[in-house]
Formats: structure tokens, sequence, C-alpha cells
């Protein structure tokens, strides 16, 4: 890989933390990289260590956890607010993540971490990709 190649691997990268909530999909990233999509997902990989998508669905949720925090927003708006287009797969990829659904995480109290800077917060709050969530039990 260039480092040219890198440089625009990190502006598609700089592009999704910015615009996560606009859609955005591997094309219109390699274009915007001026790579073929599949020398982009590859590159995009090897440089980062996930794919695009997985790197663009994290973004989504660290901001639908924000929102749901806040705890003024529906679980479906917070669902469009970050770019999702299905509940039903914003749902399960939050879970994934997390380790439990949108509706759970935003009815629990979040004071514990009220008074932590967000900066600081946000690296303890952020979710964990590739199914490395903790399971929890069904009732």
């Amino acid at each position: 890989m260039t480092l040219e190649d890198l440089v625009r691997l990190r502006r598609a990268r700089d592009l999704m933390d910015r615009d996560y909530a606009k859609p955005l999909d591997v094309p219109a990233l390699a274009r915007f990289a001026l790579m073929s999509p599949g020398h982009f997902s590859r590159s995009f990989r090897a440089a980062f260590g996930e794919t695009p998508y997985s790197y663009l669905m994290t973004r989504r949720i660290e901001r639908a956890k924000a929102l749901l925090r806040r705890g003024d927003l529906s679980v479906t708006e917070v669902c469009f607010a970050v770019g999702s287009t299905s509940l039903g797969s914003f749902s399960s990829r939050f879970t994934e993540l997390v380790g439990e659904s949108p509706s759970s995480y935003r009815a629990r109290r979040h004071d514990d971490g009220a008074a932590i800077p967000a900066c600081i917060a946000k690296i303890h709050t952020r979710p964990v990709r590739n199914g490395e969530a903790k399971s929890t039990p069904r009732t």
C-alpha cells in the first residue's frame, strides 16, 4: 500500500466520522478515495483492521448511545438520526455491539458516567466490534 493510498483511506475514514448519518456505501466511499470498491475494501481492512461497513456502523452506534443516554428521542428516532434505514438491522447491530437492546440501554440510568469528561467517556463506552460484547442472559 502506498502512502498516497493511506492518505486517501484516512480521508474516507474522516468522511465516515463526519458524515456517518448520511447514506454512505462502499462504492461511494471508494469513489471518494479514488479507488475501485474491491481495492478500497481490502485496503481499508488492511490499514484499519476492519471493513468500511464495520467502521461506519461502530460510529453510528457510538452516536446512537449518546442520543439514547439523553433520553429525549425514541429508539426509532435515534435509528434514523444516525443514518440507519432499518430499525430491525439497527437494533440487531446495536445489541451485538453493546450487549443489550437499544430500548434497554435507553431505559437504564447513566448517572455513573455523568462526572466523567466526554473525551474519556467516549473511550470507555465505545461499542465493541466483531461480536465481542458479552451476552446477557434472557429472562
